[in-house]
């Protein structure tokens, strides 16, 4: 007798129980001993297989809208989720039905009850078992697959695709990834496949050669913004931005591209390259004017999402991720104050990311999510040198504050985990504020 799950949240209850940490089993092992009992799903899919520190979401979107206004069906499979599991997991923007979630959960349930003893893998090792029934039961012409932790021993990393991408690396997870730029960059670099096209948004010099050593070493066409591809930003408005994109091949004047912010626009040329990369290889019939299209709609929740009464939440999980925030609040916002209001998980490094928000924030205020791997806001303030600072561990009670007291001239930025974000966005959605 197996486990039966009849709704969606004793399902998503239970899979939010399974921990990465309780599984000590080699690597992906299990992930394709599963997906063989399950008929292997991912290799019917016809994948792009994107990793990095930032902008993974925010690439995978301009993708989806580029193939999408092609008249492709696609799949797209993006984390952390804003408000229930299911958006994880899209076909043309629209999420999983409940009822096909339950279905493929309780595949599984049934293979792992009755082959390992109902020892369960990690939730993302599960979502992403889900995923890939799904994806495939409803052949989905492309299917746009992001890394959840690092790439090569990442759950998806059972995948030969189309093309890769790796859009940044920052020092992040450390623990898990390793305490360089080189270590870091070489896990990232394991999505990279023998004789696969990558497409690389890397800046970081000693990251950037140990991707180009693991290409070279699995002959892979490797091409490198701003060395095969380049970018020239243009203007920056309240409600567009623009920017000119070349290749050998390709030459695309003034595109509007609704995200804000330069790493956006480094975030859609990497998405213009893989696209011309499956057009050169015959894949794809995607025409300019689509392009165009695709990129002046793309729009990413989360991510600079600018709310009324002067709010804007941003997932800035880095301090990579900080410093593109900051840019991108000069350019739209250069005459007001910013007002910072930061939480986030213990696995980040803070200090950088808080001393860059020091440096241009009128104010900043710490706090944090009731997640076990919370920062307490304490010791997030402890990291900071501002004269105005505050912190309180109730989030609710220091937006609510820090909106309150705001001037016409302030902008309230609330920034730090994506976790963090999706509590806020909802909150704000149902007009608590």
């Amino acid at each position: 007798m197996f486990l039966l799950f009849t709704t969606i949240k004793a399902c998503t209850d239970f899979i939010f129980t399974l921990k990465a940490v309780d599984h000590k089993r080699e690597p992906l092992v299990m992930m394709r001993e599963v997906l063989a009992r399950l008929g292997d799903p991912h290799n019917k899919l016809r994948a792009i297989h994107l990793a990095g520190s930032n902008g993974k979401g925010s690439t995978v979107n301009v993708l989806r809208e580029m193939l999408e206004n092609a008249g492709y069906r696609v799949g797209a499979f993006t984390s952390p989720h804003l408000t229930r599991v299911n958006e994880r997991m899209t076909i043309n923007g629209k999420q999983i039905p409940d009822e096909q979630f339950l279905q493929y959960m309780n595949n599984l349930a049934s293979i792992i009850e009755a082959n390992y003893n109902g020892d369960y893998p990690s939730f993302f090792e599960v979502v992403t078992l889900i995923m890939f029934q799904y994806f495939a039961d409803e052949e989905v012409d492309f299917a746009l697959i992001e890394t959840g932790l690092g790439g090569r021993l990442d759950a998806t990393n059972v995948i030969t695709p189309l093309v890769s991408i790796i859009t940044t690396i920052s020092l992040e997870h450390t623990a898990f990834l390793g305490d360089t730029y080189a270590k870091i960059a070489f896990e990232k670099a394991g999505i990279i496949k023998e004789g696969v096209p990558v497409v690389v948004g890397v800046q970081n010099k000693e990251a950037l050669a140990t991707i180009q050593k693991v290409a070279q070493e699995r002959h892979a066409r490797c091409l490198v913004l701003g060395d095969d591809f380049n970018i020239v930003a243009q203007e920056q408005e309240m409600g567009m931005q623009s920017f000119h994109y070349h290749n050998a091949y390709l030459d695309l004047t003034n595109i509007q591209l609704k995200m804000a912010g330069a790493h956006q626009i480094a975030n859609a040329s990497l998405a213009i390259t893989a696209m011309d990369i499956l057009r050169e290889q015959g894949l794809i019939h995607l025409s300019e004017e689509s392009m165009r299209q695709a990129l002046q709609h793309a729009q990413w929740a989360g991510r600079f999402e600018q709310f009324p009464n002067n709010i804007v939440l941003d997932g800035a999980h880095n301090s990579e991720g900080t410093a593109a925030l900051i840019q991108t609040l000069q350019k739209v916002y250069p005459n007001q104050r910013y007002r910072f209001i930061y939480a986030a998980l213990s696995d980040k490094d803070h200090a950088n990311s808080i001393a860059l928000m020091d440096a241009v924030a009128t104010s900043i205020a710490f706090t944090q999510i009731g997640l076990p791997n919370a920062m307490p806001a304490e010791q997030l303030a402890m990291l900071s040198t501002h004269q105005d600072k505050q912190y309180n561990e109730n989030w609710q009670v220091i937006v609510s504050e820090v909106i309150q007291h705001k001037d016409q001239q302030d902008i309230v930025v609330i920034t730090g985990s994506l976790y963090f974000i999706a509590e806020v966005r909802q909150w704000i959605q149902e007009g608590a504020q």
